[in-house]
């Protein structure tokens, strides 16, 4: 009776090591898949973050029209890569804890792989001949895209994966301390519009601009065929198709590109502002701008009109970029 009750507790005991070492196999087992998530996914986005650096680094390049086939390329390996990083990801060994971070690591990079692919198409455009300003605006509205990618990145993958981590007692991996997007002027249009317009036309990257008098100047304003003369007060009839005429000169010696011009009708709070770019205009060439009357004016008193001409990098006399004159509409 002894020797049996010897033998039972023998092998109960040995069960529960087995049970024990069972489990501590099972726990080494998952503690090491979570690690190495950890250490492949935190792999990945230091390798996307080193692909924005490249493309914000190329986008503040100094450019050039005979450089576009050159940043074309550079874009399309990008491209290629950040869809690679995409195909790595999807390929990782997950843990059970971590599906939701998983699918929020896949959301990041590919909003990445989209951002950099749509970026690509739009700076091919921004850098031809024709639609530029189309282009720069799809550049523009990637930047939101990358955004994206950044908060989903710290406030969804982040929080999943250091939930999991802290509850292993597991140290976090060297994650990128700074986001895709580097700064936030980045997000703003016309910021970004001035940065794609210095990477055509070679003046980005802080050169110089080219050689010689840059500038442009307002060389008349009409509005519905009536003449408007800086400091001078004038009356129009109010129609459906009311548009100024803004007459703008390069009096400078070299071709301008993308020039901006802008209207602005009233004052404070209740101030209209359009604006009109005139993509290319040859040294001495006069063009003539149309911007469009959109919001109804008050009638029946003076209406201050402002119209800019957006300076051009070199420029330096810039006290006939602005011409300002009232108007009093009737009907």
């Amino acid at each position: 009776m002894l020797r049996r009750t010897i033998a039972l507790v023998g092998g109960v005991i040995v069960l529960i090591l087995f049970v024990l070492l069972v489990r501590g196999c099972l726990d080494a087992r998952k503690e090491n898949a979570i690690k190495d998530y950890s250490t492949d996914s935190a792999d990945l986005l230091r390798a996307s973050k080193l692909e924005g650096d490249q493309l914000f680094k190329l986008l503040q390049g100094e450019g050039g029209t005979d450089q576009a086939t050159s940043i074309i390329n550079q874009l399309n390996a990008y491209r290629v890569e950040s869809s690679e990083l995409v195909d790595r990801g999807e390929q990782l060994d997950v843990p059970g804890d971590l599906k939701g971070a998983q699918s929020s690591l896949l959301e990041v990079l590919e909003l990445r792989r989209d951002g950099f692919a749509d970026i690509t198409d739009a700076l091919r455009v921004a850098l031809g001949d024709q639609d530029r300003r189309e282009g720069s605006d799809k550049v523009a509205t990637q930047m939101q895209v990358f955004l994206a990618s950044d908060i989903v990145d710290t406030q969804r993958f982040r929080r999943q994966l250091f939930d999991v981590l802290r509850a292993e007692n597991l140290p976090a991996p060297a994650l990128p301390r700074n986001g895709f997007v580097p700064d936030i002027e980045w997000l703003q249009p016309d910021f970004v519009a001035d940065q794609v317009n210095a990477l055509r036309t070679g003046t980005g990257g802080g050169g110089e601009a080219a050689p010689g008098l840059h500038g442009n100047g307002v060389a008349g304003v009409t509005l519905g065929g009536v003449a408007l003369a800086p400091g001078v007060g004038a009356s129009v009839q109010l129609s459906e198709d009311l548009a100024f005429e803004i007459q703008v000169q390069n009096q400078g010696e070299n071709t301008e590109n993308d020039v901006v011009v802008r209207v602005t009708v009233g004052d404070g709070g209740d101030a209209d502002t359009q604006e009109e770019t005139i993509d290319t205009i040859a040294a001495g060439e006069l063009k003539t701008v149309t911007i469009p009357l959109t919001k109804q004016p008050p009638t029946g008193q003076n209406v201050p009109i402002k119209v800019e001409v957006e300076p051009v990098p070199g420029e330096q006399k810039t006290d006939n970029n602005t011409q300002e004159s009232s108007v009093i509409f009737t009907r």
